[in-house]
């Protein structure tokens, strides 16, 4: 019994040894950085020429981009397969050389609006008969100019040789019921603004061969002259530093406008000379 327990412990050990844990495949590369959306989306078809409308159910999957930036294209994957019973057919006529046109909705960026995607041409489809949906996955493009988040919704399908002229239009009937899915749209290439250039210093304002202005400084400087007396020689220049009142015009009067009045002085001196002489005269003449 207790070798038959260390049989077995040793051929699990090995067991263990040799299998490998199983990992879940890698996804395709093609696949890696979408996401992946699906539901039903229900149409109302109206064709060219034909009064009766045809109700149509799809199963839509959206790929959204995680890489989504601003300025550059991105595109939003549609693929669809019909609801069993409820495909669309087309005309009497039939129809060949037509194309799919899906389009995508998207809200909450500015001047971002809608996606659109052409598929390769359809196969050449007998009156009454299924219309064949394309297999590969047409791609929804679009570009923002802004960053932000956006809502997407499945919105019309159209078929026939060009956008603007479409055989078939198929309008979404439960748009309020689809499901919005999130798409990011970051900035790209986002650059500090360019700092503006500085000003050239004017020659005032440099010195020597440097290149940085030095800051104006105004000084007011007030200078008071001492007046000489009267009787000292005051030199001409001299004169002229006192002629003009600080703050004044110069209008070549100044200070020295009207008489001398030294000459006043030297007039009451001689007479006062004379005066005295007269007394001095007088008092001699007269009798003792």
């Amino acid at each position: 019994m207790r070798m038959h327990a260390v049989v077995s412990f040793v051929f699990a050990g090995c067991l263990a040894l040799l299998c490998h844990p199983v990992q879940a495949a890698p996804l395709p590369a093609a696949e890696r950085g979408l996401r992946l959306a699906a539901e039903v989306v229900e149409y109302e078809c109206t064709t060219e020429g034909v009064t009766e409308k045809q109700n149509v159910e799809i199963n839509v999957e959206l790929t959204m981009p995680d890489d989504a930036t601003t300025g550059r294209q991105m595109s939003i994957g549609w693929r669809g397969t019909y609801v069993t019973g409820r495909e669309l057919r087309a005309p009497a006529a039939g129809l060949s050389g037509v194309k799919l046109y899906a389009y995508a909705a998207l809200t909450g960026i500015a001047n971002l609006t809608s996606a659109t995607g052409v598929s390769e041409p359809l196969s050449t489809v007998g009156g009454g008969q299924i219309i064949p949906l394309p297999t590969a996955v047409v791609n929804m493009k679009t570009t923002s100019s802004n960053a932000g988040t956006a809502s997407v919704r499945p919105a019309a399908v159209n078929i026939g040789p060009l956008p603007t002229s479409p055989t078939i239009e198929c309008e979404v009937r439960n748009v309020d019921e689809l499901t919005a899915y999130t798409l990011t749209v970051t900035r790209d290439g986002q650059t500090s603004p360019t700092p503006s250039p500085s000003p050239t210093p004017s020659a005032s304002a440099t010195t020597g061969t440097g290149s940085s202005p030095r800051p104006t400084r105004t000084v007011t400087a007030t200078v008071t002259a001492a007046v000489p007396d009267e009787d000292d020689e005051v030199a001409p220049a001299a004169r002229d530093a006192v002629a003009t009142p600080i703050g004044a015009a110069a209008t070549g009067g100044g200070g020295e406008a009207g008489p001398d009045g030294r000459m006043y002085v030297l007039t009451g001196l001689a007479i006062s000379l004379a005066a005295g002489a007269g007394l001095l005269l007088r008092r001699r003449l007269l009798p003792r």
